[in-house]
């Protein structure tokens, strides 16, 4: 299918299902932290998913591809991105399974209604709204610093529109988790599941991968750690895996 493209955008392979994406070089670009929570969600058959702040639109995307959910929904905010995810979905001939919406995090639940999605995936700003150094370009700032959400925005919202024992899934920062666990007691999203990444198996870890269960038990499971790199410019043989490129 051809699709008009706009200033500043191309077209990108996702190794998935023949599946592309529309991304726009002076925007927001989907990184690893995206294609690595697309790897850890779990989404059963038939399930129904919404992802917060979706961008691009790369996890809807890549969660179609990579499971038999029912239904896909990605929440944007920026209009032009939204728009421009959009494109990327008729362009893969996703319209009967994934759809993106425009709209708010913080009033998803209004937007959607309560208990409506088994599984909620997010890939939220990292930074806080005083911390870091904010980008000029403002729709790069919304996608990295805490301007239009925070981290309660999003758990509380979350745990809204998830069903009983819904699944929540999340990837951030590892300094965050002291925030992010308070925020999941808060609104009664019991941490399950987390895993660690590591850039090189000797270094520190720079990502974290969440999940929790809305109204689950009190009991967290680490999992062995993640390593992006044998050395440099080669992946290990889970990261190809995972982004289904041959090693």
């Amino acid at each position: 299918m051809t699709i008009n493209l706009k200033e500043e955008e191309r077209i990108d392979d996702l190794h998935r299902n023949g599946y592309r994406i529309i991304q726009n070089k002076k925007r927001f670009c989907f990184g690893m932290d995206a294609v690595l929570l697309s790897g850890f969600a779990k989404v059963n058959e038939g399930e129904m998913v919404l992802d917060l702040g979706t961008g691009t639109g790369i996890i809807p995307i890549l969660l179609e591809a990579k499971t038999k959910g029912k239904a896909f929904v990605g929440l944007e905010i920026q209009e032009e991105v939204a728009e421009m995810a959009k494109r990327s979905v008729i362009l893969n001939g996703l319209e009967q399974k994934v759809q993106i919406k425009q709209g708010d995090i913080k009033e998803a639940s209004k937007q959607f209604g309560g208990a409506s999605f088994d599984v909620v995936t997010t890939n939220p700003p990292y930074m806080k709204h005083e911390h870091g150094l904010q980008n000029g370009d403002n729709s790069k700032a919304i996608s990295r610093h805490e301007l239009l959400c925070t981290i309660e925005d999003v758990i509380r919202e979350s745990a809204k529109v998830l069903k009983p024992r819904g699944r929540f899934y999340m990837v951030h920062r590892p300094n965050r988790l002291t925030d992010i666990f308070e925020q999941c007691i808060k609104y009664k999203l019991q941490p399950s599941k987390i895993r660690m990444v590591h850039p090189y198996r000797e270094k520190g870890a720079n990502m974290v991968l969440i999940e929790a269960i809305r109204g689950g038990k009190c009991s967290v499971n680490v999992e062995p750690p993640l390593i992006v790199y044998e050395e440099a410019g080669r992946y290990t043989k889970e990261i190809y895996e995972i982004y289904g490129y041959e090693e």
